[in-house]
């Protein structure tokens, strides 16, 4: 079992959600986040004065799938979100010690379901 987390650009969540889909992947959870890497942001005005943000917007994916589920759902990703320029993303993908389904009790492989 595997935990994939993946950080991508706000506007590419549905190119990415449908590319998940076209590879059975369903259960995904999303979040907003805020973060800097090769970006490292940008300079407005506001009200005259000069603003650095450095904070950018991403959008944070979570998706625990069984061993057989990591090669399309990383390449999911990448069809998804790459756009070609900085700041597309990064892939994580953890060992994933344990999951339970509340529901029924069952463990391991059996609760992430296919």
């Amino acid at each position: 079992m595997k935990l994939i987390i993946a950080y991508i650009q706000p506007e590419r969540l549905n190119p990415v959600k449908q590319a998940l889909f076209e590879n059975e992947v369903y259960r995904i959870s999303v979040q907003n986040a805020l973060g800097c890497g090769r970006q490292k942001g940008y300079h407005e005005s506001y009200r005259g004065s000069e603003i650095e943000v450095n904070l950018l917007k991403k959008v944070r994916l979570e998706i625990a799938v069984n061993e057989s589920f990591v090669e399309p759902t990383v390449q999911a990703i990448i069809k998804g979100a790459r756009t070609g320029n900085i700041g597309d993303g990064k892939i994580f993908i953890l060992d994933l010690a344990e999951c339970i389904r509340i529901r029924t009790g069952e463990k391991g492989t059996e609760a992430i379901g296919d």
